[in-house]
């Protein structure tokens, strides 16, 4: 049957001896498993709430805490627990095509496997789903197996998920560039004439971007105040958090030749949750005429788990109304936003209890991800896997969706109050900024963890 792989299990390891004893089995891998089945079901104990079901399968680069020389790996997160890709692949597991014996997850970055290419990261998933579904005996039944393969998610340590060579990011949530406007230019002005015909985007830097729980030093720089005749250098007084979401590029196109928007989701392998921390009063100095630079460069932050576009497929749904109607290269119809309940979690030296500044989501994104992907090769531009597209701060049309505490504080006008009667237009020293989300399924949520990071005092 073409839509049937059979991958013959290698019966060379202990962990197989029980196996020995039987008639030489066959794994049975159907390329169009139905992965995202609401009713699928693990071995492995998930809640209702876990981020991470059978369903779900983002991946991630983590090493083993007990080990004396500690080695990347690769695995993909199922509840609470991680599923070690590369021992699986020592097991002949992935020795089927489209892999042909390519060793793809002894790896410290996801950049092999993503560069494997669009059959791979298909054949993968089925596999990996298939291994782990509650009546699938190989590795379930397997227990010296699975003790080598399924590690507590306390018993590793997170890496950066990908070796990032390019970093854009873009400003396209529309509720947010106009709040943002309305402040600086007045509500006639607020977006600028190319907004609406284009995703408008910057370069940042690939080297500041960082790991969630990596703590962020407030930057310093040249700051003019409104009624100084000349710039001071200092630290920030205007440090904030920007809510966004991270797509990771995994599909490239040679110097010169664009990516048609149709195919621009060949493209891209994934999201993370995203923090652009950002220097106020360092930008509104040095935004005129080339944009942010170093109110931006010095730490950006991302979750540690990669949620694939094939998890997030079910729910996609169609994003805002373009009017103007995009240039041809920009069109694309049908549902190309994704519903991810996005949260912001503000904790405090004296306020310890997570305070919810925010709440949001990625459908109110003007400009879609399959957008950047066109508009970025539009010149020829050439992407390369591990390149990361930032969204832009998220917000929503409410003040309490905004996705940014220069909106939130309106500028510093109206501060947030917290429950123990703390305020804050900006954030201080000690402040720590969680941001969650998730994609709500039947019974079932597909999440991406956290990305979270506290602020350090200037040196």
């Amino acid at each position: 049957m073409a839509g049937i792989v059979i991958l013959r299990v290698m019966l060379k390891r202990n962990s197989f001896a029980k196996m020995r004893a039987r008639t030489p089995q066959l794994l049975r891998i159907e390329k169009m498993d139905k992965t995202n089945d609401p009713q699928l079901q693990s071995f492995v104990p998930t809640s209702a709430d876990s981020h991470f079901p059978i369903q779900n399968l983002p991946y991630g680069v983590f090493s083993r805490r007990e080990d004396a020389d500690p080695q990347k790996r690769i695995g993909v997160a199922i509840g609470d627990h991680i599923l070690d890709l590369s021992i699986l692949e020592q097991e002949g597991l992935f020795n089927a095509a489209p892999f042909h014996g390519k060793r793809l997850f002894n790896h410290d970055s996801l950049n092999h496997f993503m560069q494997a290419g669009r059959p791979a990261h298909v054949e993968a998933r089925a596999i990996i789903s298939r291994l782990l579904q509650h009546d699938v005996e190989l590795l379930r039944d397997d227990v010296a197996l699975r003790e080598r393969a399924l590690l507590p998610m306390q018993a590793a340590e997170m890496h950066l998920p990908v070796e990032i060579g390019d970093y854009t990011d873009f400003y396209s949530s529309r509720e947010h560039a106009t709040n943002v406007g309305t402040m600086f230019r007045g509500r006639e002005n607020a977006l600028m004439p190319n907004w609406l015909h284009m995703p408008v985007g910057y370069h940042g830097r690939a080297s500041s971007v960082v790991l969630s729980g990596t703590d962020v030093r407030r930057p310093k720089g040249q700051i003019k105040s409104e009624d100084a005749a000349l710039p001071a250098f200092g630290p920030s007084a205007m440090l904030d958090f920007e809510l966004e979401m991270g797509c990771l590029v995994s599909g490239e196109n040679r110097l010169g030749e664009p990516i048609p928007i149709n195919d621009a989701k060949k493209s891209l392998f994934g999201m993370v949750l995203l923090n652009d921390w950002s220097a106020r009063d360092i930008q509104k100095w040095e935004y005129v005429p080339l944009g942010p630079f170093l109110s931006k460069n010095f730490a950006t932050s991302i979750s540690p788990w990669v949620v694939t576009l094939d998890a997030l497929e079910p729910f996609r749904v169609k994003g805002p109304a373009q009017n103007p109607e995009p240039l041809p290269y920009l069109r694309h119809a049908g549902a190309n936003a994704y519903d991810i309940q996005l949260e912001v979690q503000l904790c405090t030296h004296a306020q310890k209890t997570p305070f919810t500044l925010s709440r949001s989501n990625t459908r109110y994104l003007y400009w879609s991800i399959f957008q950047y992907i066109a508009h970025h090769t539009a010149t020829g531009c050439n992407l390369k896997t591990g390149d990361l597209f930032g969204s832009g701060t998220i917000s929503g049309p409410t003040r309490d969706s905004c996705g940014s505490m220069l909106e939130l504080a309106w500028r510093g006008t109206k501060p947030v109050a917290l429950p123990d009667g703390e305020q804050r237009s900006f954030l201080q020293d000690g402040d720590a900024i969680k941001m969650t989300g998730f994609a709500q399924g039947d019974g079932y949520r597909i999440g991406f963890g956290e990305v979270a990071g506290k602020i350090l005092p200037a040196l």
